[in-house]
């Protein structure tokens, strides 16, 4: 990360604090729980774009930056760059607004596949995406 990168400019999928019972005893909040907060954030989008249920089917290029605290906001950021037949690619970024000052720190990124999938789990095609206006 460069001294001059910015949180995106979009809207959060999710924002959450960090909390100490999702710490180890250093402080420093666990990597499956940063993971499990941008699944969230990745299946908000996604499931908006397939307009249903859906499932996570793979994490690719997963990457650690720097470690969130017990007390850090964190916020992740996602946004659609693939839509196949069935399957949505969501790239996730987390940043993190230390709790000690206004300082925002990309602290992860990682790119997240999901399939929409039906009543009874099966896959099923992402619908076309709607006409602008």
């Amino acid at each position: 990360m460069t001294e001059t990168e910015r949180p995106p400019q979009t809207e959060p999928a999710l924002r959450t604090l960090a909390m100490p019972a999702d710490a180890n005893p250093n402080g420093d909040i666990f990597g499956g729980w940063v993971l499990a907060q941008m699944d969230l954030a990745g299946g908000v989008v996604a499931a908006q774009r397939a307009r249903g249920r859906l499932a996570t089917v793979a994490v690719e290029a997963m990457r650690f930056h720097a470690p969130i605290a017990v007390g850090d906001l964190v916020t992740c950021y996602a946004e659609v760059t693939r839509v196949g037949t069935t399957s949505i690619t969501v790239a996730i970024e987390t940043w993190a607004r230390r709790r000690r000052g206004p300082v925002e720190v990309k602290v992860t990124e990682g790119t997240f596949i999901y399939v929409a999938i039906d009543e009874d789990g099966r896959p099923r095609p992402v619908p076309a995406e709607p006409a602008a206006g």
